[in-house]
């Protein structure tokens, strides 16, 4: 499953009825109906071979993370949902997938013109495929949120079914549109505002104003006080293991670094290249993000451009195989980081300025981009039954923007048809599925309680540090001995150390 890459030459006659014929695949009804596959993988051993390429000290840490919920379960979980969906038929109508498409991976952010505006914000699983898989599993995050609540069936029920309608009758907007209307549209804060007040729902009004005032306050800086302090008369990384570790530059890695950023800004726009050779890199850590995250790489610099008050922080994040590849088709691109980067773009209204990616010298795949920048998502444990269905409805027609843009609207839009079928369908299927989600965390508390499964306590001594090895590999390792050598308890390979294909030994 691949993007077109010839010039399109159908009418949109010819585009609508593909759409239609696509029901002769999928009928849309059939979207509802959800039975485990006879020789489904065990969910944790899934999981479990998923983590095998990833810095093995922070799993415990990731395990707390995801054994809170079923909902926080299925956030670090979307390889087990891609599978399932895979073993059924799908409609063929295929656009640029989130690949991850729950929530609370919706949020606001700055675009590079310093609006604000509301957009999917995550894309480490990006890859084109079925538009029905980024659907379902935006709904069944609704569900999962819903019970995680104790909100009322009839509520959680609504939700789900708001997603697949805000998105359906989007898409039949976005099929009458232009291309380049398309292509321009974006889902601005004073949109927000608009649709809650169309609703008559004044709570969320309040919860958009308030999220808006807050997301103003996240700009650059306040990523400088957050995780920075001043040390000696200069600024560098607070350490806070695990969740904040400053890595302390010797000779050697600043080299590494440099040579890496160098690389890393022939990736973006001449503008962006010529703004970024003012700054310089000033201090390095490693910051735990996410949920899903947890285990994968995330790097921070501290760059400074004019002086001591001018400072940038850009992440460097691991690019693994999505989950989506092995089930759609390998990623087109040569690294994972520019496949995260083009689906990013392709995707999103506006994307990062900073966007960009590198592979370190022994072949492992990162993406860039400034951290944090206005960005801001609402807590999903404070929605009421009201809020709950409103960002059900925003995120929906979200969606069907960002697919819009990736694909073909025409022909989605004619599958979806203007009946509620396809709806009620993505309801019926999130309700289903949101079971088996809830039996696949019953499984994975199992395996937390024989110890099968470790997770972290907020009472465990994280002695694990990233030291330098004499060629310039990172490692995390135990505490750091007067010695730079890595001890025996080395058990996350060299940053700059070949990753392995998902799923397969280090």
């Amino acid at each position: 499953m691949t993007l077109p890459l010839s010039v399109r030459t159908t009418t949109v006659a010819q585009r609508e009825a593909a759409g239609r014929a696509a029901r002769d695949r999928r009928a849309r009804t059939s979207i509802g109906q959800f039975a485990p596959s006879p020789d489904r993988a065990n969910p944790v051993a899934l999981l479990a071979g998923q983590e095998l390429i990833r810095a093995q000290p922070l799993l415990p840490l990731r395990h707390a993370r995801m054994s809170v919920s079923p909902f926080t379960f299925y956030r670090g979980s979307a390889g087990i949902m891609t599978a399932d969906l895979a073993s059924m038929s799908s409609s063929g109508l295929v656009t640029q997938l989130c690949g991850d498409a729950h929530l609370s991976n919706f949020g606001m952010f700055a675009a590079p013109d310093r609006s604000l505006i509301f957009d999917i914000n995550d894309f480490d699983e990006t890859n084109p495929g079925p538009f029905e898989w980024d659907v379902l599993r935006l709904a069944t995050s609704f569900v999962l949120a819903g019970r995680d609540l104790d909100l009322p069936n009839d509520t959680i029920a609504a939700a789900a079914e708001v997603a697949g309608s805000a998105y359906r009758t989007q898409m039949q907007v976005y099929a009458g549109m232009p291309d380049l209307g398309i292509w321009y549209d974006r889902v601005s804060v004073e949109m927000l505002s608009e649709w809650a007040s169309a609703q008559g729902d004044s709570r969320t009004q309040r919860i958009i104003t308030r999220s808006v005032t807050k997301a103003r306050t996240r700009d650059a800086w306040s990523a400088v006080s957050k995780l920075t302090e001043v040390v000696d008369g200069k600024r560098q990384f607070k350490d806070l293991p695990p969740l904040l570790m400053r890595i302390p530059l010797d000779d050697s890695l600043i080299t590494q670094i440099n040579d890496l950023f160098v690389q890393y800004r022939t990736t973006l726009p001449r503008d962006r290249q010529s703004l970024l050779r003012r700054y310089q890199v000033r201090d390095f850590g490693h910051k735990v993000v996410g949920v899903g995250s947890v285990g994968l790489l995330a790097f921070v610099i501290l760059l400074e451009g004019r002086d001591e008050n001018d400072l940038l922080v850009l992440q460097v994040k691991q690019a693994v195989q999505s989950v989506l590849e092995p089930v759609t088709a390998p990623s087109v691109y040569a690294t994972g980081g520019e496949r995260v980067v083009v689906g990013q773009q392709l995707m999103q209204a506006a994307s990062d300025s900073f966007l960009g990616w590198i592979t370190g010298p022994g072949g492992r795949q990162y993406y860039v981009r400034q951290l944090r920048d206005m960005k801001f998502a609402p807590d999903p444990s404070r929605f009421t039954s009201e809020t709950l269905t409103s960002y059900a409805s925003i995120c929906g027609r979200t969606l069907a923007r960002a697919h819009a843009r990736a694909g073909d609207a025409v022909m989605i839009g004619s599958y979806l048809g203007t009946s509620t079928k396809f709806d009620r369908a993505v309801r019926d299927f999130s309700l289903a599925y949101a079971d088996q989600v809830a039996a696949d965390y019953v499984e994975y508390r199992a395996g937390i309680d024989s110890g099968a499964i470790s997770v972290a306590a907020d009472s465990d001594t994280f002695d694990h540090r990233f030291v330098t090895q004499p060629t310039g590999a990172l490692v995390m390792t135990g505490p750091v001995h007067e010695s730079s050598q890595p001890t025996e308890q080395v058990v996350a390979p060299p940053v700059d150390e070949q990753a392995p294909p998902q799923g397969s030994a280090t």
